[in-house]
């Protein structure tokens, strides 16, 4: 398995004190751990310039943040990993981006492009049973200090309806791989004020944790809607 990241995620959320080291730099140190925590054999950074979400360091003047980027180039670069694995098949976010972050929109259109200049044959949209997450999300919305998770809309225009989706991963014997890569990122647990989604989820006992991460959707590009059920969709990269 191959893991391929766009940005360090250096505009992201942080507790408000002075970085050290600097936010990118710990967050490049947690995704080489979280690959590893995977099993990745292969992690490349392509090191675009995070774009934020409403909380960019105003200090940070760069120009070209990825979700302003023509997606040609950067489908250009992933492209050319995906001839190097002869991938058979890539993973990319839904056209919502999951829940809307620009960047990870970005990724759906780069993605979906870098496929079709390499013949990679088959791209699987990473998502989330929207009506499953809406049901969670109407208890959520209750309890305080969760309840800001929430987007005024309760995931209406987030990820996939459930009649889209064409795949249904069962990953509860990759429970604890997941749980150690989602720990790696020790600084997403951090910041905002707030209760963040990452330090809720690993505070969960393992049983509800299986419950809420022992399953992943997907929906795969060009096929009539038709879910199945598989035990590993990766197996054939590994």
């Amino acid at each position: 398995m191959v893991l391929v990241t766009a940005t360090a995620g250096e505009a992201g959320l942080s507790d408000g004190k002075r970085q050290h080291p600097p936010l990118g730099e710990r967050r490049r140190v947690e995704l080489a751990r979280a690959a590893a925590a995977l099993g990745c054999a292969r992690w490349e950074l392509l090191d675009y310039v995070d774009s934020g979400w409403g909380h960019a360091d105003p200090r940070d003047t760069r120009t070209g943040k990825f979700s302003e980027l023509d997606p040609a180039g950067p489908a250009e670069r992933l492209a050319e990993i995906l001839r190097e694995e002869q991938a058979d098949v890539l993973t990319v976010y839904d056209e919502h981006g999951g829940y809307g972050h620009p960047d990870h929109v970005q990724v759906h259109h780069v993605g979906v492009l870098a496929a079709r200049l390499a013949g990679t044959p088959v791209v699987l949209e990473a998502t989330v049973d929207r009506g499953r997450l809406q049901r969670v999300a109407s208890v959520m919305r209750w309890i305080p200090g969760v309840s800001r998770l929430v987007p005024a809309d309760r995931f209406g225009s987030s990820y996939v309806a459930r009649a889209e989706l064409t795949h249904q991963v069962d990953v509860r014997r990759h429970l604890q791989a997941k749980r150690d890569a989602l720990a790696a990122h020790g600084s997403q647990s951090t910041g905002g004020g707030s209760v963040r989604t990452l330090a809720l989820l690993l505070r969960l006992p393992r049983p509800v944790l299986g419950l809420a991460l022992g399953r992943e959707w997907f929906r795969e590009r060009g096929r009539a809607t038709s879910p199945v059920l598989l035990d590993d969709v990766f197996a054939s990269l590994r």
